[in-house]
């Protein structure tokens, strides 16, 4: 099964997400999390990190990522790892192929139109909030 993730960054202050704006298919275009291949063999959340400091410049000295969610796809034979975790710094972010953005968090995350992943995106960032409203914020 191929694996891909998908890693939620929040700013320090929590009120911006870090989005990358597709350059290619599918969803060219539109804003997406960063992420990227898991290798064969590959650790999980080994994977995330590389693929953060690889799109974004982020490493693991500015950010302690958490595990949220997985998708699975067995039509495709895929699976979704979304991680996300909040800045303990300013950071200068460093664009590998995507344009990086910080996007409010109250942005409309379901809006097919601008955003890729038909609504999941907003159904991730919705999960880290109810998570945090009951104290459950591991990156604290």
């Amino acid at each position: 099964m191929k694996k891909l993730n998908l890693i939620l960054v929040y700013n320090q202050d929590e009120d911006k997400i870090l989005m990358c704006q597709r350059a290619k298919e599918p969803f060219k275009g539109k804003f997406n999390l960063v992420g990227g291949k898991v290798e064969q063999n590959e650790e999980e959340l080994h994977a995330a990190y590389r693929e953060l400091q690889e799109e974004t410049g982020i490493t693991n000295q500015d950010i302690s990522l958490s595990h949220l969610m997985n998708f699975q796809y067995p039509f495709n034979d895929m699976e979704l790892e979304v991680f996300y975790g909040k800045l303990n710094k300013e950071v200068t972010l460093v664009e590998e192929v995507n344009h990086l953005q910080w996007m409010d968090k109250k942005e409309n995350f379901f809006d097919y139109n601008k955003f890729a992943g038909e609504g999941n995106i907003g159904h991730m960032v919705r999960q880290v909030e109810e998570f945090k409203k009951i104290g459950g914020n591991k990156n604290e």
